[in-house]
C-alpha cells in the first residue's frame, strides 16, 4: 500500500506562482511513476505532469513552459512549481502514483483557484 499526502493549494492571482508537494509513504519502493493530475469543475481528471523511475517527464501541452515537476533524491516526494497561472488552471490537483500491475494511488486532492 502507498499513501500520498499533498500540501499546498489555495488562491492565487492570474500570472502568479504557486507550489504543490506530495509525499508518498508505505511501500514506496513499488512506485515507478509519480506526478499530478487535475480536475476542473465539470470536467474529467486530466494528467498535468508525471515522472517515471528513470526520470522521464511527461507534461501536458497546456502547462509546458509554465509548470515544473521535480522530485527529491528519495523519490518519495514530488514538487509541482506553477508559474504564470491562468484562470483555466483552476482545479483540484491530485497527487498520483503508479505501482505494480498498474495499480493507481491517489492523494485526497488540493484545490488551486486562480482568480482576482
Amino acid at each position: 500500500q502507498v499513501q500520498l499526502v499533498e500540501s499546498g493549494g489555495g488562491l492565487v492571482q492570474p500570472g502568479g506562482s504557486f507550489g504543490l508537494s506530495c509525499t508518498a509513504s508505505g511501500d514506496t519502493f513499488t512506485i515507478y511513476n509519480m506526478g499530478w493530475y487535475r480536475q476542473a469543475p465539470g470536467k474529467e481528471r486530466d494528467g498535468v505532469a508525471t515522472i517515471d523511475i528513470s526520470g522521464n517527464l511527461v507534461e501536458d501541452d497546456s502547462v509546458k513552459g509554465r509548470f515544473t515537476l521535480s522530485r527529491d533524491n528519495t523519490r518519495r516526494t514530488v514538487f509541482l512549481q506553477m508559474h504564470n497561472l491562468k484562470p483555466e488552471d483552476t482545479a483540484v490537483y491530485f497527487c498520483y502514483a503508479l505501482g505494480p500491475y498498474d495499480r493507481q494511488y491517489w492523494g485526497q486532492g488540493t484545490a488551486v483557484t486562480v482568480s482576482h
